[in-house]
């Protein structure tokens, strides 16, 4: 008879869990600095980067710059440039036609076609100057001493030899000589006692002049167009109005006058300053809305500095924002801001979270090759929009024990794509101390994202896509490892090397790898 009951069974009996306890990552006969190279790609990169200093290039090589002993038209990933092995720079700067760079000694260094289609290899051109920072336009090299003078030097190997060469001064009384290479001295009139220009900004016809006394100078920077389109911020300046003398004199914008100006940024045409107080102010081309609000109909240009109404942004927000680094290129304006928690009328905010900071990254101008890193691919982008991947991110710091915001740290754009470097918690002290001297304590170091156009592999990730969201690229020395074992070791993102002292050829050097992006080119070099 069947039962009115569904048939139960017992199950059979689980099998037995083999319970397996984590091995140790250290392998065997292998010394504790050798285990933290086999577990850890970023402590391998960083110890690289430590002990083959050098600049690694990649883009577009029509102009022989990314790789200057090579006719490959384009470089799809990270090359070294051999010239720079074992080589400290003070700054370097990419065209797609021409490259500059200050060695550690604070001497030029110019190659590409641009310079010379004859000479491949970097050659030095303004020397003994003490060099420390440079800029480029369209067709020539602008570099700052250490005492804050201001050189312009053609891009051009030719012109320099046939252009005015400039009676200089010797350390020997009453004699003088003749500049080696013909350059231009740009000096700003009326400095006061004991100021002088701190730093310089280039877009593709005019230069950017920061005093330490926060004024402003603009000039003009090529000398193939005068600037025409309100990048020097000063009602009126076109070729035909400009008043007597050099044509690349500084003129002082005498709008800014009362602000102390802390930091001054130049795209192709248009320009970027920040005050103390945190409000940026810009001027010159708007057609791509990079001057942080949507372009005029009446003009697409901008002659006087503008205040940029950020607060907007965060309107309806418990969040007070101050603008903190400014940055430019291309068509696009970026902005990084530290915005504080504050206590609003009729707001149930938490005590707790009152002065908690949040940093964001915001972002204006064209945005169609997705340099603008939202996401999107926008022709014009007025308002600043947010950068969401390198917004509103925190870390915990052990060293603080506390969690803190991660900042930017740096960003380079180039004239279409764009690196961030972030100013998360880095180490680089594994094995220097008893309490760092684990087998399994390994140095890291800094997060750098990349996006925008990429149709010269400019980006280095080995593809052409264009992209609109930040991303990673593989390890620099990756491809050269895949071709040296014959298989790709597993290795994770490329990490930055931060600033550290270490060994060079014998003495101690502090060094950082920094990034550099220009049009169609990107490189990372070993930076003092």
């Amino acid at each position: 008879m069947l039962s009115p009951f569904p048939t139960v069974s017992a199950e059979a009996p689980p099998a037995p869990v083999d319970i397996k306890l984590e091995n140790t990552r250290k392998k065997k006969g292998l010394s504790k600095e050798e285990n933290r190279d086999s577990i850890s790609s970023q402590h391998l990169q960083i110890k690289r980067s430590w002990e083959n200093p050098g600049v690694y290039a990649w883009g577009s090589n029509s102009g022989r710059v990314v790789a200057p002993d090579s006719d490959e038209q384009i470089i799809k990933t990270p090359r070294r440039i051999p010239f720079f092995d074992g080589v400290l720079l003070r700054d370097i700067k990419l065209d797609r036609n021409f490259g500059a760079a200050i060695n550690e000694k604070g001497d030029l260094l110019q190659w590409g076609t641009g310079f010379s289609t004859d000479v491949r290899a970097p050659t030095p051109t303004l020397t003994g100057k003490d060099l420390k920072s440079l800029a480029i336009s369209r067709d020539r090299v602008i570099a700052l001493s250490s005492s804050g003078k201001v050189y312009s030097v053609s891009a051009a190997k030719q012109d320099q030899e046939l252009g005015p060469k400039i009676s200089e001064s010797s350390w020997i009384p009453f004699l003088s000589f003749q500049s080696t290479v013909s350059y231009r001295r740009i000096e700003p009139k009326n400095l006061g006692w004991s100021e002088k220009v701190k730093s310089i900004a280039s877009g593709a016809e005019h230069l950017l002049i920061l005093t330490s006394a926060g004024r402003v100078f603009t000039a003009a920077s090529s000398s193939e167009e005068f600037p025409a389109r309100g990048q020097l911020g000063i009602l009126g300046l076109i070729w035909r109005t400009r008043p007597e003398g050099p044509y690349d004199q500084p003129h002082k914008v005498v709008t800014l006058s009362g602000f102390d100006i802390t930091a001054i940024a130049a795209g192709d045409f248009h320009s970027l300053v920040l005050d103390k107080e945190g409000r940026v102010f810009a001027f010159g081309d708007n057609s791509s809305g990079q001057l942080g609000f949507e372009p005029s109909k009446e003009s697409n240009y901008v002659d006087a500095p503008a205040l940029i109404p950020l607060q907007k942004v965060y309107e309806g927000s418990n969040l007070l924002p101050k603008v903190k680094q400014i940055f430019a290129g291309g068509n696009n304006s970026f902005f990084s801001v530290d915005a504080a928690t504050v206590a609003r009328p009729g707001d149930d905010t938490k005590p707790a979270l009152l002065g908690r900071v949040v940093a964001d990254t915001w972002a204006c101008g064209q945005g169609i090759l997705g340099t603008l890193g939202n996401g999107r691919w926008t022709h014009i982008q007025g308002v600043p929009a947010k950068i969401k991947a390198l917004s509103g991110l925190f870390e915990y710091d052990e060293e603080k024990n506390s969690i803190i915001p991660i900042r930017l740290k740096s960003l380079s754009v180039g004239s279409t794509h764009v690196a961030a470097v972030m100013d998360n918690v880095t180490h680089v002290q594994a094995g220097a101390s008893g309490r760092t001297d684990s087998e399994n304590d390994t140095n890291w170091g800094a997060d750098i994202v990349w996006w925008g156009g990429n149709e010269y592999y400019q980006i280095g990730n080995g593809r052409r896509n264009n992209m609109n969201l930040p991303g990673y690229i593989a390890p620099l020395d990756s491809v050269a490892e895949t071709t040296r074992t014959g298989k790709r070791k597993e290795e994770h993102r490329f990490q930055i090397t931060p600033r550290h002292k270490v060994d060079v050829k014998g003495r101690k050097v502090s060094v950082e790898q920094r990034v550099e992006c220009g049009r169609m080119v990107s490189c990372v070099y070993s930076g003092v």
